[in-house]
């Protein structure tokens, strides 16, 4: 990791005033300069606290979490960001809210939002829902800031929707630059996001979405590989292929699992289900048509099973760069013979990189923290600096 005054000086350098006050939502909506600013303030934060400096930046305060899809590890680093920066942690479970009593998006935005800094919302399951979700919450406590009913309005973290997974998606950058030795060293390596056998249905397509729409800006060659039928949305594909030119990098696409393998140096593999089923589940479900919902589900599981092959398995690995291409997932993944009879990926691969995975996953609440604390500072890199001679004093202190 860069040293704590290069990463400031990083930060200086960089233009975050579309950040300030504002939300985080789909990485492509964010400039480079402000996703370089999120990337060395997380690597800043981690630093501070590595070294048993304070990093709270908030006396009181409440960070609010609305997971409409189950969730381990971006529910806990949520809580685990909000901590460090000093907010309790309240998350809204929607079966105990009046949200089933008839309550409007509107009128939960507000009533959550009282001494709330910011909210944190996963909205996966249904195309077209998630993202207008989250948009609306933010016009929601923005219409009652502006009125006066909330003395500060809470900033959005997207911690997953429809289209993109945005702390996913830098955590994993973060882990990748950090395991190549730096930025400079992405450029011209080659990054395969691949689909993968998994034994259940319905899993999102964000994660690969977010892979292709992030990785594409940082002049790497993105292999996105799946089997015929399991498109994801070509909207991202565009922006994938748009950022590809810009940075100098290359975006393709193959249905050869092979293929894609072929010396490569990421490898990024997991289930996702096809963009057209995803579209015609949320239409059933618009419907409440949970028949059609059980039907898709059935016929999706058979066109699972078609691909079985397609996982990480020894062999799959032993085609990359000198068979040490890094793995990735973003857990938990469905691995043969231990949480699944076949699955996403062998257990000796897996077994293989479990401390590479577990490094992976320790970005997030960073990550998450940095979108946070870049949200409330006009000026982060002077804030970081007053942490640090803050803790610095506080430590000189106890001697």
């Amino acid at each position: 990791m860069a040293e704590f005054k290069d990463l400031v000086k990083n930060i200086e350098d960089k233009n975050t005033s579309g950040l300030y006050g504002g939300d985080f939502l789909q990485t492509w909506e964010k400039n480079d300069d402000e996703i370089d600013a999120v990337l060395n303030t997380a690597d800043a934060l981690r630093d501070l606290r590595e070294r048993n400096i304070s990093t709270k930046i908030f006396d009181s305060g409440l960070g609010v979490s609305i997971f409409r899809d189950n969730s381990t590890r971006t529910r806990f680093s949520f809580a685990s960001a909000c901590n460090m920066l000093g907010l309790a942690v309240q998350d809204l479970d929607e079966k105990k809210s009046q949200i089933s009593h008839g309550e409007t998006v509107r009128e939960t935005a507000t009533m959550i939002s009282f001494m709330a800094d910011v909210i944190g919302i996963r909205d996966d399951m249904y195309i077209g829902k998630g993202d207008a979700y989250m948009r609306e919450v933010i016009e929601s406590v923005k219409e009652s800031h502006e009125a006066g009913i909330l003395e500060q309005r809470p900033n959005l973290v997207d911690l997953q929707d429809d289209q993109d997974h945005p702390t996913q998606a830098l955590a994993d950058l973060d882990h990748i630059i950090h395991e190549l030795g730096g930025v400079e060293n992405l450029k011209g390596k080659k990054i395969v996001m691949s689909w993968a056998y998994s034994p259940s249905y319905g899993k999102p397509l964000s994660v690969a979405q977010g892979i292709i729409g992030l990785m594409t800006r940082f002049g790497m060659d993105v292999v996105l590989a799946h089997p015929e039928g399991y498109e994801v949305m070509p909207e991202v594909e565009e922006i994938a292929k748009k950022n590809a030119e810009k940075s100098g990098g290359k975006y393709s696409k193959t249905n050869d699992m092979k293929e894609a393998f072929k010396d490569a140096d990421v490898i990024y593999c997991k289930s996702w289900a096809p963009f057209k089923a995803m579209e015609e589940r949320t239409e059933l479900y618009g419907k409440g048509d949970f028949d059609g919902i059980d039907k898709l589900e059935e016929e999706l599981l058979v066109q699972n099973a078609n691909h079985k092959d397609w996982a990480a398995t020894e062999e799959m690995m032993s085609l990359t760069k000198a068979g040490k291409a890094l793995y990735m997932h973003p857990l938990p993944a469905d691995i043969t013979g231990v949480s699944a009879e076949e699955g996403e990926v062998d257990a000796s691969v897996f077994d293989r990189y479990r401390d590479e995975l577990y490094r992976e996953a320790s970005y997030k609440p960073y990550v998450i923290a940095a979108m946070i604390f870049l949200s409330k500072f006009q000026d982060p890199a002077k804030a970081l600096k007053d942490l640090e001679a803050r803790g610095t004093e506080r430590n000189i202190s106890k001697k």
